[in-house]
């Protein structure tokens, strides 16, 4: 099943616009339409030159999908994995884990000295902790939703 999978990480200007239309119709399904939250979607930092996209197909549908962003596009002091997406077919899984896992090796191959911070929804906890994530912050709301600041030091 997971043999037709194909993975990718790109920058802005290297996605064709299937993909990139692929990429934000799976943000606005998720984040917007299923969580009923309504917020400006583009905000410019997907076209950042040193984010990273990093995406997963299986038969020619976008199935996950995170961002990485440098430091100082989204936190003056670390890179950032945000918009972690995974379609809700696909939940439970383990693919939300290995594309995790995906973003921090990319945070790691290019900020290996950095901790990475992420903004995560507060109902996530546990999840990010297994990939040693560590609460930072109390819980603030995100767009109506709770979130908490977390953050993985580097090894």
């Amino acid at each position: 099943m997971n043999a037709n999978r194909q993975w990718y990480t790109k920058h802005f200007n290297e996605l064709s616009l299937d993909q990139l239309y692929d990429i934000l119709k799976l943000r606005v399904d998720i984040f917007v339409v299923e969580q009923c939250c309504y917020y400006p979607e583009l905000d410019d930092l997907d076209r950042d030159q040193a984010t990273h996209h990093i995406f997963c197909y299986q038969d020619e549908q976008i199935i996950a999908y995170l961002r990485v962003l440098a430091k100082g596009v989204n936190d003056k002091n670390h890179p950032s994995i945000g918009r972690v997406a995974v379609i809700e077919s696909e939940r439970g899984s383990g693919l939300g884990h290995t594309l995790i896992e995906k973003g921090i090796t990319d945070c790691k191959t290019r900020w290996p000295t950095l901790a990475i911070k992420i903004s995560a929804q507060q109902h996530l906890e546990n999840y990010y902790q297994q990939h040693g994530f560590q609460t930072i912050s109390a819980m603030y709301l995100e767009d109506n939703i709770p979130h908490i600041a977390m953050l993985k030091p580097p090894e």
